[in-house]
This record gives C-alpha cells, structure tokens and sequence, in this order.
C-alpha cells in the first residue's frame, strides 16, 4: 500500500484581536467576543511518515490528556496569541474505533488574560446517549473549567464512525485556535472497497491572521491550508500583492484513491471547495454515511464534514486545491486560497492548471444516505403529522443588539440549564432565556426560514442527528430518505429548511447557529428534552462539578 501523502487540511485564518480579558468562573459565561475567524479543515487521513513524523506522534487515542495552553503562533509569517491543545493548534488528531470508549482529562492552564480563560470541551457530532453531562457546553451541561483547574470528559458513541471534531464551547474561544478532528473508523466500513488509502495518522490545519478589523463582521485574511497560506499585502497601484508564504504540497500517486475528509472548523465562513482536474465523491456527511455521489465543488458551512475520494487518475503534474472563502479575501490570485496537490514525480513547480467554474455543484437534496432511514413519523405512501411542530425564526434586533429566535435571545443562565432540571425546575414551553421543554418520544418537526441578518446561518443540534426533509434551496419537502446530519444551512431570503427528528435522547439539547459570533448573541435556543428522564452523572462527577461550579452544593439561581 503507498504511504506518501501528507495530511491535507484547510484552515480559513483566525483573524482578530481579542477585545476582552476573561473573567472568573463566577461570571454569566457571557463575554465580549474574541475577535479571530475561520477555520475550514481538509482532513485526509494519510500522511507520509517518513516526512511528517509529527503529525504522526500528535495523533491520540480515546484515552488521552489534552492540555489547554496559550502560545504564539505565526502560521502564515504573522505572529498571535492563540489557544492550543497539546502545543498545536488546531488540537491533534482523536483517532479511534467504532464503539470505543473516551476519558480525556482535560487540564486548563491557559494564562493570557487578553484571551478567553475558562474552557470546556464539545465533541462535535457524538450524541452522547444518556451522558449529556458530558456534552461540554458551558452553561447548558456543565460550568466552564476554571485555569489551573480539570475535567474528564467520559463517554461512549456506540453505533457511531465517521467524522467529527472537538472544540471550545465557552463564548467565542473556539476561534481563537482551541478544535481539533475526531475520527472514528470502522472497521467493517461499507465504503472500503471505494478507496485505497485510508491510513488515519496525520493531520493538520491552522486558523489565524489579525485583521485591522475587530468584532463580528470583521473579514478574514487569508486561507490556510495544512497551516500554509498567503494572503494579499497590498498593491503596487496596478496588481495586487500576495505575500509569497510557501503553499502546502499534497503528494498523490498515480493510480490510487485516496479518502480525505473535509471539516469546517470556521467561526462563520463557508467554502467553496474543489480540485482542479479532479472529481471528487462524498461517502458521508456528519457522521452518516451517504450513497456515492460524484461532484467537482462542495460548498461546506462551519461545523460540516464530508468525507471525498479523489482518484489520483490525471496526468502526473501538479494541480490547484482551492478553497474560496465567502468573506474576505477572496478569489485565487497568486496562489491565494490555495494549496497543491502534486503527483509523485512532478516538477517543484506551482500548477499551471487554470480555474473553470464548477459545473456539477454539490446540491445537499442530491445527498441520500447508504442505508435508507425512515425518517420519524413516516412510513412508505404516509407521512403523519408531527407530534410537535415549530417554526423558528431568526432575526437580529437592532435595538439590544442580538440575535433573537422568535423574538428572543438566548441568554445563557448563572447556572447550567442541566444543573437546575436535576434539580427539579421545570421550564414552562418558552422561557426568557430561550429554552423549550419537549416531551419523550415525540416527533419534531422544525422549520427555519432563511434570511436572517448575517446568513447565511448553518445550524447545529447537539444530542441528535436530523432527517433534511427540505434543504435550502428545495421548493419542496422529501420524507423518503433525505440526508441525516447534524448541521444544516438555512439558506437565504425567501429560503426554508425543514427538518425531523425524534425525542429519544433525554437531556438539554441546544440547536444553535455555528457562526461563532452568532451564537454569542443569542442565535440559539435549547430543547428540555424529557427532563424527569435525564440521566444524572455519577458520584465522581458531580465531585467534579462542586469544584467547577461555586456554590454547586446551594441554591442554584433559576
């Protein structure tokens, strides 16, 4: 088997500064945002031992420490604070199997007071059945880790294998460096006999540039991808001038097919993704495998994952990555937004291949899952109505300066809305704060209109994957297999997203949009879901929590 490719990754620059220090463990966990940007990560899971050793040693297994530090980081040349798991930013690689079972200490030892310095840590995609206690949403499920405090982080994802990642859920500190992949392999994968290099070891991705801007709507500057970029200086009065960084080099080799796998760890950009020459076919979507579907871009919005395989079946030669960001710089002048995949043998030479637009587009309603689902309330010639039916709709209010969902902001509470249904308060169906109880076992059905300021918005449920039953874009509803996700884009203007799931996983659940800034101004709202039947933590954590939550032993505040 070839093992000569490097870890791929994409990382869309971190660009700003932080505006606030952060506070003790005692605040609202609401702080002012920290200021840096986008992230989207290519994670093909080869790398080329002999090359990148590093990669290799960083990745880690189910059982593991991460460490949460302050570093300096010049990705691109430009030095900034940034928060690192383990000294690198993003964190390293979590590589396990299907059905194996996680405890990750988690140690804060951050100290930059100009950055966030309470943490905890989210595992992006696992559902955590019956241990929400562990979903590491600061404010829902748990307090935040104080510095020089821990936390263990354990739990199972049985039946689950694809791609995930980790990242901060404390304000905005994600964006400041703190993510990294999570990949669970199966071994008896359906996919197997549709690639040949699979290998798992190594990563890599790099967020960061500051940008002369601050706070949300700042534009980033610059793509990365494997922790390499460049972005535009200036110009000379007639052309631009494009800092002359060395770009990533993927080695590929003729004749095999290679699986890499695409996360977009942004805090609010989506990209538009392609290869020149080059097919590529998605297998699987947020953790669900999918039906082979061929395309030449993606378009993946932060929080997304789509595993590709690309043929290495062109002429030897060296051939653009492109990755255009939404916002900011844009466009590929120069090797802007841009790395190389290059066939061994080919000249060290920047490609020649020359930028045709796409012509076979990624549209999510093309997207079927390998096996068929029968989406909840349904069944073949019949769809029932929902148990609960909402529509939720985003908008920003200018007056307070938030976010709001049917006219409501999401304010986190003092204490975790976990911590006070175990002990016994019950939300009525909309409280203030944006929190809506809902029943055991009961479909829901969801529509969001698109539209909202800033959009558009992808949004992420925690404890559930969702049945798209209408994807932006889709005049029409389908309930016969539609694509099962975890984070949807809720399209533009006149747009609406439609989606089904069932309440079988008892617990505080938040559905929230992943544009980091958004959420941080209320774009988000969470489920009570059965709350009599949520599964309190064991004696070990509820230690653990005494000494993450002052006043844990007391009365908590409603």
């Amino acid at each position: 088997m070839y093992t000569g490719a490097p870890a791929l990754l994409i990382a869309h620059k971190d660009l700003m500064d932080s505006l606030s220090s952060a506070t003790g463990i005692k605040t609202n966990f609401i702080l002012s945002p920290i200021l840096t940007k986008n992230a989207l990560m290519l994670l093909p899971t080869l790398v080329a031992l002999s090359t990148l050793i590093a990669f290799s040693a960083a990745s880690l297994g189910p059982v593991t420490t991460l460490v949460i530090e302050n570093a300096k980081i010049d990705p691109d040349g430009f030095t900034r604070g940034a928060t690192v798991v383990n000294g690198l930013h993003p964190g390293p690689l979590i590589a396990a199997k299907k059905g194996s079972k996680f405890r990750v200490t988690t140690l804060n030892k951050l100290n930059d007071t100009e950055q966030l310095l309470p943490t905890s840590i989210h595992w992006h995609g696992l559902l955590q059945n019956r241990t929400s206690y562990m979903d590491g949403v600061a404010s829902v499920t748990q307090c935040p880790i104080a510095p020089s405090k821990g936390f263990v982080y354990e739990f199972a994802a049985p039946g689950q294998a694809g791609t995930f990642w980790y990242h901060s859920h404390f304000s905005t500190q994600y964006c400041d460096g703190l993510r990294g992949p999570l990949v669970l392999y199966d071994p008896e994968d359906p996919h197997r006999d549709l690639y040949d290099i699979d290998d798992g070891k190594g990563y890599d991705h790099l967020t960061h540039r500051l940008s002369p801007e601050t706070g949300p709507g700042a534009t980033p500057d610059s793509t990365l991808i494997n922790g390499r970029g460049r972005y535009l200086v200036g110009s000379d009065g007639q052309d631009p001038i494009v800092s002359t960084a060395p770009l990533s080099k993927v080695i590929v080799a003729s004749g095999y097919r290679f699986r890499f796998r695409l996360i977009n760890m942004a805090c609010e950009d989506n990209f538009v993704f392609s290869i020149d020459g080059h097919n590529m076919t998605i297998i699987e979507a947020d953790g669900v495998n999918t039906k082979p579907l061929t395309v030449d871009s993606i378009q993946i919005y932060a929080g997304q994952r789509y595993s590709i395989v690309v043929n290495a079946d062109q002429p030897v030669g060296n051939y653009w990555i492109r990755a255009n960001p939404s916002l900011g710089t844009t466009g590929f002048y120069g090797g802007l937004n841009s790395a190389i995949l290059r066939y061994k043998g080919a000249p060290m030479e920047d490609p020649k291949t020359p930028y045709k637009p796409s012509t076979n587009p990624l549209y999510e309603y093309n997207l079927r899952n390998l096996v068929p689902n029968e989406v909840p309330g349904t069944k073949p010639g019949y769809v029932s109505p929902p148990d609960v039916s909402l529509t939720l709709d985003s908008d920003f209010n200018f007056d307070i300066m938030k976010f709001t969902i049917n006219g409501v902001p999401f304010e986190p509470p003092q204490a975790p809305v976990l911590l006070q249904l175990l002990s016994g308060i019950r939300p009525p169906a909309v409280l203030p704060n944006g929190t809506i109880e809902l029943k055991r076992n009961q479909v829901v059905e969801i529509t969001m209109p698109g539209g909202a300021p800033g959009g558009p918005h992808p949004f992420h449920l925690h404890g559930h994957t969702f049945d798209v039953v209408r994807s932006a874009g889709s005049p029409t509803v389908n309930y016969v297999d539609p694509v099962r996700r975890d984070v949807v884009n809720i399209g533009d203007e006149g747009q609406n997203v439609t989606i089904r799931f069932m309440t079988d996983n008892p617990g505080p659940w938040i559905l929230h949009c992943h544009i980091d800034w958004h959420l941080e101004l209320g774009l988000a709202v969470v489920f009570a879901e059965d709350p009599s039947s949520i599964t309190p933590p064991p004696g070990n954590i509820r230690d653990a929590w005494a000494l993450l939550c002052p006043g844990y032993d007391g009365p908590l505040p409603v």
